[in-house]
């Protein structure tokens, strides 16, 4: 069984840092992401930006990772923003209610 993996660039620019995120977010990749987004927190910007574009895979562990750094960004009055969600992750977002609890940013998209 191959290992997931998942890379995380980051980009900071003026009010923003973009989390540039290619691979899998799962129980074996979670920790990886709250890591990186609990450093940035550590001196909050107005926003964090998490770039999905190249996410292909995120399981139940993955989708409670977003709701609670989405929290905790909230908590240092900080606005985390997933942008480029692609069809697969709208869809489980929509199936499971938690796209109410995230803000979403799809500049590729007409909603």
């Amino acid at each position: 069984m191959d290992r997931a993996e998942l890379s995380i660039t980051v980009h900071r620019t003026g009010d923003e840092v973009v989390l540039r995120l290619a691979g899998e977010i799962d129980m074996l990749t979670a920790a990886q992401l709250s890591t990186v987004v609990n450093e940035v927190l550590a001196d909050p910007p107005p926003r964090i930006v998490l770039d999905l574009a190249g996410v292909t895979f995120c399981d139940s562990q993955g989708l409670g990772t977003l709701v609670v750094l989405s929290r905790k960004a909230s908590h240092s009055q900080c606005l985390l923003i997933l942008s480029n969600v692609g069809d697969f992750l709208l869809r489980v977002l929509d199936i499971t209610g938690l796209r109410s609890a995230l803000m979403i940013r799809n500049e590729n998209t007409s909603t």
